[in-house]
């Protein structure tokens, strides 16, 4: 019998970032993380964190990466038409997954979600699930 269970948890994700000034401002003033230490590395890196400690890693690089909708990461809120209404107030777009401005679409789950994308044009879900 196979007794080895590794109890793995998300810790962070790390992003390569063109101007950390302006992805740091989009992360925290539009998403409105907490930015933490960054553990002593050098300024060229910011951290956020989330609300269930998991870590959003901004490292300032001139790396391209290859973005599209389908490779991105979500976020959930507990109001998420709120949210909706403070991305439209600062001019923010997003869509829904079929590329529909200013709407979600609900997943056959039930989840309602909406995507949009940093200054560095990497995607982001934001979604109401798992809140229900």
């Amino acid at each position: 019998m196979n007794d080895k269970k590794f109890k793995l948890k998300k810790d962070h994700d790390a992003i390569i970032v063109k101007n950390l000034d302006i992805s740091t401002e989009f992360y925290s003033e539009i998403l409105q993380l907490r930015e933490i230490p960054n553990g002593g590395l050098p300024k060229h890196i910011t951290w956020f964190q989330l609300d269930n400690k998991v870590q959003i890693h901004l490292i300032e690089g001139k790396e391209e990466v290859d973005k599209n909708k389908g490779v991105h990461f979500a976020l959930n809120t507990t109001n998420l038409k709120k949210f909706m209404n403070f991305l439209k107030s600062r001019d923010i777009h997003f869509e829904n997954w079929a590329g529909e401005a200013g709407t979600t679409n609900t997943r056959p789950d039930g989840v309602k979600q909406i995507y949009l994308q940093d200054p560095d044009g990497y995607w982001i879900e934001v979604n109401d699930g798992g809140l229900k």
